[in-house]
């Protein structure tokens, strides 16, 4: 005869389990509305990469370009509704993180391999190249708005930036930072609007030429492919949708998805106002000589560029408050669920300012990211945005050989694989050159 487990201790094991659930970033607060998800994607979506889509385009050429831009578009709307739709398919159940789709799909131990692994290169990565980002800006408002000022070295500005999230990323989760993404979304639209304003008000360059600026076929090549990755790194916003998601409520006559989807249309509708203006009016006014971020190429009115450069900095903060969220989850779970600490604030409070320390430290050492973001972009952003979720699709769904479903969702993986292995080429390359005159903390 086999002995039951005593009642009690499965009881307890399942109240220590909703304890910690309530405790944690992601499944702690299910309150939000369905605009939440809508600014919480854009400010995930619209990265500072959009300043540099019209120096993508110069690489990538007018018809290339634009079929990349639209192509892309579509297949990551199609991609993340497919995420929505997957979010609730087990009745009863919601798949709260990327990983745990990934394990319903592919099984407890590969799902977490495949998955984890390429969802924390992105959410680091993301989180690093932002501090670079956002010490960019600020030393460059600093040297617009006071010309005779002594220079200030990047690395301090890096720590000036940091300084915030030293205190933002102890706000427990995500609906908590919901009033720092609205102010991101809405400076995205800002800035991305004051980008291609601007250059339209500054008319056509004289001596505007649209051909590619590399001298030899195997630089006009590399740097296509490194133009890939910069738009596989633009529409990067897949890595976090399920844990945005996870914030909405749900019951089974109103599931989450419906909400959900209205946000992501809303938010795809403004991403499709940034990225579109600012990637085909600005190579269309400046060309092939246009600046790998669109802000410098307008030096002036000063006040105008000071601003948007501030605006960047106030978004950067919330993306990455936003990419952090999955990752501060990830560890505080570890933490809890396997090394058996107990859920206190000392302990969130240790994990996070680590994180941020480590993310500044390593923002300072190499601040050449932008390079590594064509690279890191094809290995990590391709797979999760492009094809990860036609895989889970295909894997949990099997739909018919031929059919339309089954079409769109291998378009969409040899689309993905086609950017994952080309754009990382291309940014090495980038990576070599740019090292070569780099000197550390300078």
């Amino acid at each position: 005869m086999v002995s039951q487990p005593p009642q009690d201790d499965y009881d307890e094991k399942s109240a220590r389990q909703k304890e910690i659930d309530a405790w944690l970033p992601i499944t702690s607060s299910r309150n939000a509305k369905w605009w939440y998800s809508a600014f919480h994607n854009v400010t995930a979506m619209v990265g500072a990469g959009v300043l540099g889509l019209p120096y993508a385009m110069s690489q990538l050429g007018w018809g290339p370009g634009i079929t990349v831009m639209v192509l892309s578009w579509i297949i990551t709307l199609y991609t993340l509704w497919q995420m929505v739709e997957m979010h609730e398919m087990v009745p009863g159940k919601r798949f709260d993180r990327y990983h745990e789709l990934g394990q319903h799909a592919f099984g407890e131990k590969l799902g977490l391999y495949i998955v984890v692994p390429q969802q924390l290169i992105v959410e680091i990565g993301v989180c690093i190249v932002y501090m670079v980002t956002g010490g960019k800006s600020l030393k460059k408002f600093h040297d617009l708005v006071c010309d005779d000022c002594k220079p200030i070295k990047l690395t301090y500005f890096i720590m000036i930036f940091a300084s915030v999230h030293f205190v933002l990323s102890h706000l427990p989760n995500f609906n908590s930072i919901s009033g720092v993404s609205l102010a991101a979304a809405v400076m995205s639209l800002s800035y991305s609007t004051i980008a291609w304003a601007a250059s339209v008000s500054k008319g056509v360059q004289e001596d505007v030429e649209y051909g590619y600026k590399a001298k030899s076929t195997a630089g006009t090549v590399f740097n296509f492919f490194s133009g890939l990755g910069d738009v596989a790194f633009a529409y990067a916003g897949h890595n976090v949708v399920l844990e945005i998601q996870a914030t909405i409520p749900s019951t089974p006559e109103k599931p989450s998805k419906g909400p959900m989807w209205k946000g992501v249309v809303v938010a795809y509708i403004v991403v499709a106002l940034c990225y579109f203006p600012v990637a085909f009016v600005g190579y269309y006014i400046f060309g092939n000589g246009v600046d790998d971020n669109i802000l410098m190429s307008l030096k002036k009115p000063a006040w105008l560029i000071a601003t948007a450069n501030m605006f960047v900095v106030i978004h950067v903060i919330g993306s990455y408050q936003i990419y952090a969220m999955p990752v501060f989850d990830m560890m505080e779970t570890l933490l809890v669920k396997k090394l058996n600490f107990r859920p206190t604030t000392i302990l969130r409070f240790c994990v996070r300012n680590f994180y941020v320390a480590a993310t500044m430290f390593l923002g300072m050492t190499f601040p050449f990211f932008g390079g590594l973001l064509a690279f890191f972009g094809g290995f990590a952003f391709a797979p999760t945005t492009y094809f990860l979720p036609c895989i889970i699709w295909l894997a949990i769904y099997k739909p018919k050989k031929y059919s339309l479903s089954w079409w769109a969702n291998w378009v969409c993986i040899v689309f993905g694989i086609f950017l994952m292995v080309l754009s990382p080429i291309g940014g090495l390359r980038t990576i070599v050159i740019q090292a070569k005159e780099y000197k550390f903390y300078s």
